[in-house]
This record gives structure tokens, sequence and C-alpha cells, in this order.
């Protein structure tokens, strides 16, 4: 059933055409606003669940430029799921963003301690590279990334500042403990 459903997906070719369908080009855009109101966004819970809101937008828009809809009435699918088999090259960033899923959710329903400050504007730093790896997939030049100050400046005070585009690869290195050696006074 699986190989059928692919089948009944018609993935567009990769060579996709100048410009963007429309329902692409206005998910890109979306995607684009709310990763900086994401950026600036006081709550760190609000503010993970907004980047990875974000990130779900630039994945849709992937999604209407590569396919058509599905005949008939079907269950419905995640879009990571569906990303990764649509456009592979991005199967890493989907399962990234489905592993964090469960985590936007809670931060949603409001829990407290769902999200860390760190953990939140991670999220917005890679969700701010997906959306550039997914343009970069559609042909399309990426957005340039505003870099606030601090992840809760103003937009006024952000949009003051020189943009630069993110490199187009996930970061995964977690920090390394200082040894016994590297402590002052040892």
């Amino acid at each position: 059933m699986g190989a059928r459903v692919l089948a009944e997906q018609l993935p567009l070719p990769v060579s996709l055409p100048a410009r963007l369908p429309a329902a692409a080009a206005q998910l890109l855009g979306q995607a684009h606003r709310g990763l900086a109101e994401a950026a600036v966004c006081p709550d760190p819970g609000w503010r993970y669940a907004t980047a990875h809101l974000a990130a779900l937008r630039g994945a849709a828009a992937v999604l209407a430029a590569r396919t058509r809809p599905e005949a008939g009435r079907r269950r419905p699918r995640s879009a990571w799921v569906l990303i990764g088999q649509v456009a592979p090259e991005l199967g890493e960033w989907a399962a990234f963003f489905a592993a964090g899923a469960a985590k936007r959710a809670a931060a949603e329903a409001g829990l407290r301690h769902a999200v860390t400050e760190r953990e939140a504007d991670d999220l917005v730093r890679d969700a701010g590279e997906f959306l550039a790896v997914a343009e970069a997939c559609l042909g399309q030049r990426p957005a340039p990334v505003r870099e606030p100050e601090s992840p809760r400046e103003s937009p006024r005070e952000s949009s003051r500042r020189v943009t630069h585009l993110r490199p187009a690869t996930p970061r995964r290195a977690s920090p390394v403990p200082p040894s016994p050696a590297d402590e002052p006074g040892r």
C-alpha cells in the first residue's frame, strides 16, 4: 500500500519552474513571518511553538510545490513523513522537527517547563536554517535572516541590524563539559 500511496502523491519533477506555485509562495511568506514573530516572542514556550510552526509551513511549501493532491479521501499524514518521501534531501530535517512535535504540543498547552530558553532559541535558529534549505530545494534564493541582538529584541530594532544568510546545515554539537584539568585552581 505504501508504494501505491506514493504513486498517487504524484511527485513533480525536481526541475521546478522559475515561478513557485502561489500556494507554495504564500506558505513561505507565512513561514518567514512566523519565524520573525518567534524571534521576538518573550515566552520560550510560545517562541518554540511559533518557530516549529514556521518550519512546518516551510515543509508545506515544499509539498505544495512538489506534489499534486491525492485523489479521494485519505487518512491525514504528518507533513514531516511526507516531506521525507517527497524531498529525501530534507529527510534529516524532517526527522528533527518530527521529534520536536510533542514538545511543541506541550508548549502550546501552556506547560511552563516544557521548553527552556535555550531550546527555544536553538529552534528559532534551526527553523531559519531549515527555511533556507527548503527555499534552496525549491530553486529560490533564501530570504535574508535578520539576527536580533537578543531573541526578544523588538522588530524595529532588529530591522536596523545587518542581515546575512545562515549556513544550510544542521548543527547538533552538544557542549562538552570541562575536564577537571581545565578548572581554575587545580
